[in-house]
């Protein structure tokens, strides 16, 4: 007897998942080889500042900013083959919400719930309620916010039961774009760069007692 033919929306679900969770693993391993990176920076730059005090060598300092300008460029170079893997989550955490989405009861009011949705959820950081309404209040703007005159954030939503969101083209090429700008990827290296060309500035016009 012939089988039955099997769901192609079964069929599809079984490979979604066969693919997130080793990409899961290589977002992981970049993560690893990431903070290899920085420590190699954060080394050779030390070590350029230093032999440039002790030899008494200004170049040496422009050595030590142009180690961290390269591996700035590298680790930037990095985050953004990692971001193409977390673009890839997304397409298949909003794919499996259109496959396999529930009605659950609950906290979840109704809703349709899928699974996975790690990446999604990534950047849900909670909010503050008030203590005797249980209402959710505005999450505290930070001082880099503040100083962008960013606008007042309204009441907090949890948004982690809601239809997950496909990264828009426009989106992924603004983040890609400005990757080098980030704070995880440009510190430690933006460090080395400054105080390289500075010293190699000072040492050069006869500053830090470079000209005597």
């Amino acid at each position: 007897m012939a089988e039955p033919p099997q769901d192609p929306k079964l069929l599809l679900r079984e490979d979604l998942s066969k693919e997130y969770y080793p990409l899961l693993n290589v977002i992981a391993n970049y993560d690893g080889w990431l903070l290899i990176v920085k420590g190699w920076s954060v080394t050779l730059s030390l070590t350029g500042l230093g032999l440039g005090f002790q030899q008494r060598h200004f170049a040496l300092f422009a050595l030590a900013a142009g180690t961290g300008a390269a591996f700035w460029y590298l680790d930037a170079l990095m985050k953004g083959y990692q971001y193409r893997y977390y673009v890839r989550m997304r397409e298949i955490e909003y794919t499996a919400y259109l496959i396999n989405r529930v009605n659950l009861n609950g906290e979840y009011w109704n809703r349709k719930l899928s699974a996975p949705r790690i990446d999604m959820t990534w950047d849900f950081k909670g909010y503050p309620v008030d203590k005797n309404t249980h209402e959710p209040l505005p999450v505290r703007r930070s001082l880099w916010q503040v100083l962008r005159r960013a606008e007042k954030p309204g009441p907090g939503y949890d948004w982690r039961a809601d239809i997950p969101e496909r990264r828009s083209p426009q989106d992924i090429y603004k983040k890609l774009r400005d990757r080098y700008w980030w704070p995880n990827v440009m510190l430690p290296h933006v460090l080395a760069v400054v105080a390289g060309l500075g010293l190699f500035i000072a040492a050069a016009t006869g500053g830090l007692g470079f000209g005597a």
